[in-house]
């Protein structure tokens, strides 16, 4: 069922301890038991499976549950070992786990959505079940009644969701791009704001309670930490990826943010250094540098007589609209986000001396789709799953740092 990587790295990367291999779909979910050496994993497939470390290193199912609809997502609350699976049909379903992780039994099946449960969250300081759907809609439920609290609709596909628990904020991202932030409460709520940045829709969330940082990736390729606590709109855009984002985790005691993306990519962000936010786009109807108009302006086209330029582009570290010629080199500026080269006008790439150059994250391969990423990080453990119908389990702590293991912030 699972084989046994034996690896020992010589530079710091994600070292392969074990991959697991079983599913007949792909893995939506998978996470990872804390104090065992175990992994809930949830497919297309219709499992539920709950694999255990054995004596000879391989993982093999000791709970293999199969349910009426494919599993898209779920939430596992370790405490008190209650599960709550996302099924395709617009349902979810509850079921408590034995203390040996060997039996699991039915315990509610609430009617949550009409269509896909993309994302879940159980709280149990309010007893309320929160997910959202391929509806467009969030949903938060009674799990002791088991009836329907509250319901929002939105335009799109509500596509994934983070909740604060202490104060009931639930943030939504949804296909159009936006993040919307709800307080909810019993049979009501209320809209507090929406965060729009992102030019694809939007893959994941991770939400820091205590920072009050929310983090989001989307199909753009690129992440944005958005200071919700600091109350300033600011925000700092992360791009490194080549595919979409589909997974995000920030690890409070290191200061460093994981994302994975769809096409395997591993990154790891030092978010511990002094950042930039990266410019508005200014609009022009002329190269702000040479000043030549673009095409659309006619009226300076007739007045210098002159042809217009038909491309307009933007400078990445001062957001001024230039031409081509006005833009013709390439740069990286890490303390933006920047982590591969983008475009500069040519007077700010004279300004970029060779240290604004250093990296501050480093990227590894995950070698499979990434739909799905968690980490256990008093273990320093990771696992992710995908589309391959792989589960991944990687030691982190030589890419993350010595801290993960103390329980310690290194400051």
């Amino acid at each position: 069922m699972a084989a046994e990587i034996h690896s020992r790295p010589q530079t710091a990367r994600p070292v392969l301890l074990n991959k697991i291999e079983g599913h007949s779909d792909a893995v939506n979910a998978a996470v990872l038991i804390p104090k065992e050496d175990g992994v809930i994993t949830v497919s297309e497939d219709r499992t539920i499976r709950v694999w255990l470390k054995r004596d000879s290193g391989q993982y093999w199912p000791s709970i293999y549950h199969t349910v009426s609809s494919p599993c898209s997502c779920m939430s596992y609350h370790h405490d008190s070992r209650r599960i709550f699976i996302g099924q395709d049909n617009g349902a979810v379903v509850e079921f408590l786990i034995s203390e040996d992780f060997n039996k699991m039994n039915h315990v509610k099946t609430y009617p949550a959505h009409q269509n896909r449960v993309s994302g879940m969250v159980f709280s149990l300081e309010s007893e309320w079940v929160v997910s959202t759907g391929h509806d467009k809609s969030v949903s938060w439920m009674c799990t002791q009644s088991g009836s329907m609290l509250g319901r929002h609709y939105f335009t799109s596909w509500a596509s994934c969701l983070q909740y604060d628990h202490e104060t009931q904020h639930a943030f939504i991202g949804d296909y159009s791009g936006q993040i919307t932030l709800l307080k909810l409460e019993k049979q009501t709520y209320s809209t507090i704001t929406t965060l729009k940045g992102h030019e694809g829709s939007i893959g994941t969330l991770w939400w820091d309670p205590v920072q009050r940082l929310l983090f989001s990736g989307a199909s753009d390729h690129s992440i944005i930490m958005w200071d919700i606590g600091g109350r300033k709109g600011r925000t700092l855009l992360l791009q490194g990826h080549h595919e979409r984002v589909q997974a995000l985790r920030y690890l409070q005691f290191t200061r460093q943010l994981l994302s994975c993306s769809a096409d395997g990519g591993i990154a790891v962000w030092n978010m511990d250094t002094q950042r930039e936010e990266a410019p508005q786009w200014l609009d022009s109807d002329s190269c702000q540098k040479c000043e030549q108009p673009f095409f659309w302006n006619i009226k300076q086209m007739w007045d210098t007589k002159t042809l217009g330029l038909r491309q307009q582009h933007h400078c990445r570290k001062c957001g001024k609209a230039v031409c081509g010629k006005c833009s013709s080199k390439r740069s990286t500026f890490p303390i933006m986000g920047f982590e591969f080269p983008v475009r500069v006008c040519d007077a700010c790439f004279d300004t970029i001396k060779e240290e604004d150059r250093t990296p501050l994250a480093t990227f590894h391969e995950g070698k499979h789709n990434i739909a799905h990423m968690d980490m256990d990080p008093s273990r320093g453990l990771m696992v992710t799953c995908g589309s391959d119908r792989i589960v991944k389990i990687w030691d982190m702590t030589q890419v993350v740092g010595s801290s993960l293991a103390t329980g310690f912030s290194p400051r």
